[in-house]
């Protein structure tokens, strides 16, 4: 978009306030101002929405969508089409994320995001490799014989993939990483998130001081609370460096679990939404392959055929509506857990989440009833409902 462009008739929330009888006034891509609707220069296209506009989703864990995963087809196109798969749902900034894999199926994801990033494909943000550097004891449904520890040549490839890729976040488990690599990724801007562990809360708070600053689905393939040893699950909320994502669809996390972890999350980091899709999202199939073993997808989840919970049948609209609705927190914040948040986690508040003068035109049109009704990504209209 090269022309001036106002979106009026909309309440308008800009990741910290409402405005009303305004304007959002977009330009070569970027927001250029909210000014009040009587405000608005001559000569400049007016659009009228209606309903909410609000910051575009940010998710930083994706593993597909539109019928593919990542795994499988580690290509451009793959992550054209999960990106084009989630932008109806609210979604303008992702992560492609890849699933335990081999060394070639890692290289291959690397070298399709780099293409990507090159091509700017709309709503790639960058990749997110969860693992292969995790815990046997809390694979979930990662493959056990792809699992290893992180060498020193594993060490590198990360570094070396953060200079191809705008963002690089991963996951790692204590069990398989020491402090010092981590300190060594962070250094080199790679975002280093602690997951798939059953590590204790002394030894993940001491990975946090090395360089690790978001947790993964938290409360999911963890160390749990207990009443003398807090857990993963324990540091993600107590330490307030940590970020910390969460699958809010009802299956993953009980609603007063998360009620209890929210009101008692401290410091800076916040706890984000993610939604952990699957190939499903934006199609009608019922199973699909990971790793060449099938999930099922039934009643809202999807699993393996021993049951074990496989990734999540999630959209981010949803993920709001339900820590509105279900959780009971303000719209606004619920908002803010899928954009702002998010956004701050993987360092790219600058630009995505909220909206002000230079930050990226990624806005999501929402009715009074939380429906998407318009998203547009660089200020370029990708879906209409």
């Amino acid at each position: 978009m090269s022309d001036r462009l106002a979106l009026i008739g909309a309440r308008i929330f800009d990741g910290a306030d409402w405005h009303q009888d305004a304007a959002l006034v977009v330009s070569d891509r970027l927001v250029e101002a909210i000014l009040p609707a009587s405000a608005i220069p001559s000569g400049v296209s007016r659009v009228e929405t209606g309903g909410l506009l609000v910051p575009g989703f940010v998710d930083i864990q994706v593993n597909g969508g539109g019928g593919v995963m990542l795994n499988d087809h580690p290509d451009v196109a793959s992550i054209e089409t999960i990106c084009r798969a989630h932008a109806p749902f609210g979604t303008t900034a992702l992560l492609p994320t890849l699933i335990t894999d081999t060394p070639a199926i890692t290289a291959a994801a690397v070298t399709a995001g780099a293409e990507a990033a090159r091509k700017k494909v709309p709503g790639f943000l960058g990749l997110h490799l969860e693992g292969p550097h995790l815990s046997i004891a809390r694979k979930g449904a990662h493959d056990p014989a792809l699992i290893r520890p992180m060498t020193d040549a594993d060490q590198a490839a990360l570094i070396a993939a953060r200079r191809e890729l705008p963002v690089l976040l991963t996951t790692v488990a204590p069990e398989s990483v020491e402090p010092a690599r981590v300190a060594a990724l962070a250094k080199a801007g790679v975002i280093v998130s602690l997951g798939h562990s059953d590590t204790d809360y002394a030894t993940a708070s001491a990975f946090a001081e090395a360089g690790a600053t978001v947790v993964t689905h938290l409360f999911n393939a963890m160390s749990q609370i207990g009443n003398r040893e807090p857990g993963l699950a324990g540091a993600a909320i107590d330490t307030g460096s940590l970020y910390a994502g969460i699958i809010a669809d009802g299956i993953h996390v009980h609603p007063g679990t998360m009620t209890l972890a929210l009101r008692a999350k401290k410091g800076p980091g916040k706890i984000l939404l993610v939604t952990d899709a699957m190939a499903t999202i934006g199609t009608d199939m019922t199973s699909f392959t990971l790793n060449g073993r099938t999930i099922y997808r039934k009643d809202g989840s999807l699993r393996l055929a021993d049951g074990t919970l496989a990734g999540a049948d999630l959209d981010m609209i949803s993920a709001v509506r339900f820590v509105h609705r279900v959780v009971g927190l303000d719209l606004d914040e619920a908002l803010r857990m899928a954009s702002l948040y998010p956004a701050q986690a993987i360092g790219q508040a600058h630009r995505l989440g909220r909206f002000a003068n230079g930050t990226a035109a990624d806005i999501v049109g929402l009715s009074e009833e939380l429906d998407v009704k318009n998203v547009w990504i660089g200020g370029e209209k990708v879906f209409a409902g």
